[in-house]
Order: C-alpha cells, then sequence, then structure tokens
C-alpha cells in the first residue's frame, strides 16, 4: 500500500466524528420549532392534485401539491360543538373580505357579536384576515364555512373558531394565490 492510498483510506476515519456530531445535532431546538409554519409533507396518494384536505383534530391543513405530496398549514378550527365536517368546494375568493358574524353568532354570543350585525368592512382589524375562501355545498350553496385569514395568529392549533377554518394571513395569502374556484375541500 502507497502513501496516497493510505491516506485516502485514513480521510473518512478523519472525517466521520464530524459527520457524526453534524447528524447528532439538531438543526433547530425542538421547543424553537414552529409546528404550524408551512411544511411540505407526505399525504395519501388518492387525494387529487390541488384539492385541500383538513384533519380538524390535528390542525392542519393539507394543499395536494402532487401525487402523495402536500404542503401542510397549521389552522385554528372551530370549537367542539362547531367544528364543520364534510365536502366542499371553493365557491369564491376574496382579498381583504367583509365580515358580518351569522345569525347564529349573535344569539350565541350578543354581547361579542351584535355590535358588527350590520358587518365590518376589510381591512386589517377585520377578522377574516387578509384572504377568505367561501367553501359551497354540491349544490352551490354557501355552507357559511371559510378558510380565512386571522387578526390572532396565536389561535393557530387550537379550537377556537365558530366553525370556519383560521389561518396566519401569510399562509392563507399563498394558499389563496394557489387555489382557484372550484378546488375541492375535505374537512375531516
Amino acid at each position: 500500500m502507497n502513501r496516497r492510498q493510505m491516506i485516502l483510506l485514513a480521510l473518512p476515519l478523519v472525517a466521520a466524528p464530524s459527520l457524526v456530531m453534524a447528524q447528532a445535532a439538531p438543526a433547530a431546538a425542538p421547543a424553537a420549532a414552529d409546528p404550524y409554519a408551512p411544511t411540505e409533507v407526505a399525504i395519501r396518494d388518492d387525494f387529487e392534485v390541488g384539492s385541500i384536505v383538513v384533519v380538524s383534530r390535528d390542525f392542519f391543513l393539507y394543499h395536494v401539491t402532487a401525487p402523495g405530496k402536500a404542503v401542510r398549514y397549521g389552522v385554528a378550527v372551530g370549537t367542539a360543538e362547531l367544528v364543520w365536517k364534510g365536502k366542499a368546494t371553493i365557491g369564491r375568493k376574496v382579498e381583504w373580505p367583509s365580515w358580518r358574524p351569522t345569525n347564529e353568532m349573535i344569539e350565541r354570543n350578543p354581547d361579542a357579536y351584535a355590535k358588527y350585525a350590520d358587518g365590518m368592512p376589510g381591512g386589517p382589524q377585520n377578522p377574516l384576515g387578509a384572504r377568505a375562501l367561501y367553501l359551497y355545498n354540491d349544490r352551490g350553496e354557501d355552507t357559511a364555512i371559510r378558510i380565512h385569514g386571522t387578526t390572532d395568529p396565536g389561535s393557530i392549533g387550537r379550537a377556537v373558531s365558530n366553525g370556519c377554518l383560521r389561518m396566519r394571513n401569510e399562509a392563507v395569502i399563498s394558499l389563496f394565490d394557489q387555489v382557484p374556484v372550484g378546488t375541492p375541500v375535505y374537512v375531516f
């Protein structure tokens, strides 16, 4: 064995401790990582490319980008008695939507919602946030459920809404720009 061969054989041994250490050290401390940040993930390959899948109990919305692949976003969902589940399609998309609480919301909590009975114009203070995707049923009727932004990004990952699916404004803007009217939405 000549000197060159010996050096080439020794290089992996010299580099091995640093490779092991690099693999053992996490890229970011788990506590600092945001579990609700948009992340590319694997998903069942039986959902149509382009569709939206929401798993309410896990607080995640998946936008299917390719067979078996999706971008996962964190969401806030309806409180236990107000979780909406079913299949819908995006029937309308609005930038900086106006908002009016439903009659049921006003009845449930008049102190919070009665003052908005005439509606609220779109803008940074509006509870629907920067964008809204309006979900329609198979008969073409508005379900009153929205995928929308929020003025309370700390609500993501919790069951706090009146049934709608809230996303951080930057996330809903991204999704809004990628999905057309007619996109299928499955909420489990």
